[in-house]
């Protein structure tokens, strides 16, 4: 008698595999450089890093008082674009951008703070936390 379970089911696709490993590499990525960074400019630099490698985290606190009542994993509802708009990459990209194209954004901390967001939103990824649904739940 074999009582034997398929695991296959539980395994990730080689695909996630590959995607998760990728923003992995990008979160160690940005974090070199935020650390980079602190080290050549100083510790406005780091603080910036720091805090902003925190910050998007920090948007769970909009609505703190709807916590008890929401299910398990879920973050309230009022919450939630304040939550996705500091979990979009393409927000620090554009930043990054611009800082790079204008002369007059050309402050190191300002470029760390970008540094630590994005490796943020890397490990985030990484560790298969995204976008919310607009009931609070994790996407896909």
């Amino acid at each position: 008698m074999s009582t034997s379970t398929s695991t296959t089911s539980r395994r990730p696709s080689a695909t996630l595999v590959v995607r998760r490993t990728a923003w992995l590499a990008n979160a160690l990525f940005w974090s070199a450089f935020a650390v980079l960074e602190a080290v050549n400019h100083g510790w406005l630099a780091g603080t910036l890093a720091l805090v902003f490698l925190v910050l998007p985290d920090l948007t769970f606190l909009v609505a703190l008082d709807d916590a008890p009542r929401m299910a398990k994993g879920q973050l309230a509802p009022r919450a939630v674009p304040y939550y996705n708009a500091m979990h979009r990459a393409l927000v620090p990209l554009a930043l990054l951008v611009g800082y790079a194209v204008q002369p007059y954004f050309a402050w190191a901390p300002a470029f760390a703070a970008l540094c630590g967001w994005l490796a943020h939103i890397s490990y985030d990824r990484a560790f298969g936390y995204g976008l919310r649904t607009k009931e609070g739940f994790q996407r896909g």
